[in-house]
């Protein structure tokens, strides 16, 4: 079969219609980015993320597609994915993944030292992350140290190091991710309990919607007071940012509270504008001051 004809199929291996993924990525790392360089931080780590986020992202899908294949067509809602239906090998999308790694690092390769020496270790995390379903009964908590790397890279990139603040950030974001996953795995919760696949949904039980909304909080909560007592005197911009993203929070519980499948993925799927809404604050202060 000629390239062209795999194409396609390589662009539905990662999701490429579906960019809300990347973006759940990106917000975090963008904000870190200004909030590292106290401002904006320059076209070059701007446009060295953006596109480091897309890719690492695609090449996230790749090694989950191979790692759930024999999970996926158990579900009703993966079970079309290429690798699981068998359009696309497994050779083959560890190749991708492997080629769009090497894309990302490439651009890494054009930071410092200490960004490339925390990549390793993103990387590391990013592969951990399919087999944590098997043996954690919270494999979201890994899922959000992987999906909040950027942000000690991106203190690393702009400082040369990373301080307790981008960790304690990480910390506040991983709260986030385990908030807006928990939806998503609440959308398969029931396939999961078939197939026996571990999840915060299921493990939650009947508490998922009241943890999923004090991670929301506990995500704004912790980057307001992170900001406050790091001596960056934000403004009246961001806390702005932070109220446009308590409101989606607020509306988001409306969406899960009856544990629907349409609702919950409805909130995952949309949870994105959540991290804008937080870095548009961060921006915008920033042009205020």
């Amino acid at each position: 079969m000629r390239i062209s004809d795999r194409i396609p199929l390589w662009l539905d291996l990662v999701r490429w219609d579906r960019p809300a993924g990347w973006l759940l990525l990106l917000w975090p790392s963008l904000s870190a980015l200004w909030i590292a360089a106290r401002g904006f931080p320059g076209w070059h780590l701007v446009v060295v993320f953006t596109l480091g986020t897309i890719l690492m992202r695609s090449a996230g899908c790749c090694v989950n597609d191979v790692a759930d294949r024999d999970f996926d067509r158990h579900v009703k809602r993966t079970a079309r994915r290429p690798v699981t239906r068998g359009a696309v090998g497994v050779r083959e999308a560890l190749a991708l993944g492997g080629v769009l790694t090497l894309l990302a690092f490439g651009l890494v390769l054009t930071t410092n030292a200490a960004t490339i020496a925390w990549s390793f270790a993103a990387l590391a995390v990013t592969l951990a992350y399919p087999f944590a379903k098997r043996h954690v009964s919270m494999p979201q908590a890994v899922l959000g140290v992987a999906f909040s790397f950027g942000i000690p890279m991106a203190f690393a990139a702009v400082q040369g190091r990373v301080p307790l603040l981008a960790w304690v950030l990480l910390l506040g974001n991983l709260f986030w991710v385990i908030a807006y996953d928990t939806e998503y795995a609440m959308v398969d919760r029931d396939d999961d309990l078939r197939i026996g696949m571990k999840t915060s949904a299921i493990t939650l039980g009947r508490f998922d919607v009241s943890v999923v909304m004090a991670c929301y909080a506990a995500f704004l909560v912790v980057w307001s007071l992170a900001l406050h007592w790091g001596g960056l005197a934000m403004g009246p911009w961001f806390y702005a940012g932070i109220a446009a993203a308590a409101a989606q929070a607020l509306w988001h519980y409306r969406l899960i509270r009856h544990r629907t499948r349409e609702g919950c993925f409805e909130a995952f799927r949309l949870n994105h504008w959540v991290g804008f809404a937080v870095f548009a604050g961060i921006v915008l202060d920033a042009l205020w001051h």
